[in-house]
């Protein structure tokens, strides 16, 4: 028997690295060092005589990241400072001007708090301009301009993290002891959360002894790989979005759900520019997805889930994993948030999305007292 051990975000952020959206975005804020930044955004500060006592942009710029008050100026997104609430009439010009307009949609949308949420954005506006369904984004541009603004934002996050990686953070020495516990002793023998019937149904499989341990990461670092030098486990590992670190493996960063009742509407249009971004077109040009297809379907096999939040970014290549007969159960390592509060309930319902068959979902799918969180929370 085997086991697939899917690695998400969130294993990174339990090593203490700044890999969340946040962070990202945080960063980008805090860094600007000049008026135009990356062609993504440009100041207007010569029109506001409120600044004028600014002599350097960090001190505008700090002003703006401590709030999340914004509001709209003929259409353009402005922020609003605290320390000036001076009204701004319709004849003001911004003090911000995006020059990106996915960046804008970013940074206006409060609900955009992870990197999937970036994802299934671009797949909405995506919808919009190729179905004209709605307009709820109202993003006037073509599905080319769409692409070249993701494409900018895309950049920007390799950028970040080849950044972090050379400056700060030293990703071969981040081991944490709890989650060394899990590999240790979870992955060398059975985990004995099947249910009856599956035990009976492989019975013939020896199941204390895993034939092979692949990691399916999801991240880009390499966080992971320190693990099987140091338990001497000789885990395999399959970086399904690309790898930093490579220029074989550039990384993916797009949709991949062709479930959806509109991608099929979306891939009859003929023009390859609207499935440029699409996941499944971009693993072709790569061998980790048949790799991975190989494995799952060579024998049964038993799924960790270790810091990916199982969104709809992922849904087909997740749907292929947990719907598959040789998949036996899901297991989830879930993050312990504070000592009454964890995301194991919603990991669920967003597993939930991937199973056509309901039944194999509650089959598959190991309860709540038999996961872990993936660290102990502790409170200082």
């Amino acid at each position: 028997m085997n086991r697939l051990v899917i690695i998400g975000n969130g294993f990174d952020l339990a090593h203490g690295l700044p890999t969340s959206y946040k962070h990202f975005i945080d960063d980008y804020w805090v860094n600007i060092k000049d008026s135009n930044h990356n062609d993504l955004i440009s100041f207007n500060l010569d029109n506001h005589i409120e600044f004028k006592d600014h002599t350097n942009l960090k001190s505008l710029i700090d002003q703006i990241v401590k709030t999340d008050v914004k509001f709209k100026i003929d259409g353009c997104e402005v922020y609003k400072l605290k320390e000036h609430l001076i009204p701004m009439t319709n004849n003001r010009i911004p003090i911000i001007n995006y020059n990106n307009e996915f960046f804008r949609l970013i940074n206006q949308d409060v609900h955009i708090q992870n990197w999937v949420d970036i994802e299934n954005l671009y797949y909405s506006i995506l919808k919009e301009v190729a179905t004209s369904k709605s307009n709820k984004y109202n993003y006037i541009l073509d599905v080319k301009q769409l692409n070249d603004e993701f494409e900018a934002v895309k950049k920007l996050l390799e950028n970040y993290l080849h950044n972090i990686k050379l400056k700060d953070y030293n990703f071969k020495t981040l081991r944490n002891k709890e989650i060394e516990t899990h590999l240790r002793q979870k992955f060398l023998i059975e985990d004995f959360t099947l249910n009856k019937e599956q035990k009976e149904h492989y019975s013939s499989y020896h199941f204390r002894n895993i034939s092979d341990n692949l990691l399916l990461s999801f991240n880009y670092t390499d966080t992971v790989e320190d693990y099987s030098n140091a338990l001497g486990l000789g885990f395999k590992y399959n970086y399904i979005h690309g790898k930093l670190t490579t220029n074989e493996l550039p990384i993916i960063f797009g949709f991949g759900d062709e479930m959806d009742e509109d991608y099929s509407l979306i891939e009859n249009i003929n023009e390859n520019e609207y499935l440029k971004n699409f996941k499944s077109i971009q693993y072709l040009e790569f061998s980790t997805y048949k790799n991975l297809y190989n494995f799952i379907e060579s024998e049964p096999f038993q799924v960790f889930i270790m810091g990916h939040s199982c969104g709809l970014s992922d849904r087909t290549l997740l749907s292929t994993i947990f719907e598959n007969d040789n998949c036996l159960s899901v297991k989830i390592f879930y993050h312990q948030i504070s000592k009454e509060i964890d995301n194991y309930k919603e990991i669920i319902q967003n597993i939930s999305r991937h199973f056509k068959d309901k039944k194999m979902l509650r089959n598959k799918v190991v309860e709540k007292r038999h996961c872990k969180p993936l660290i102990e929370f502790k409170s200082h």
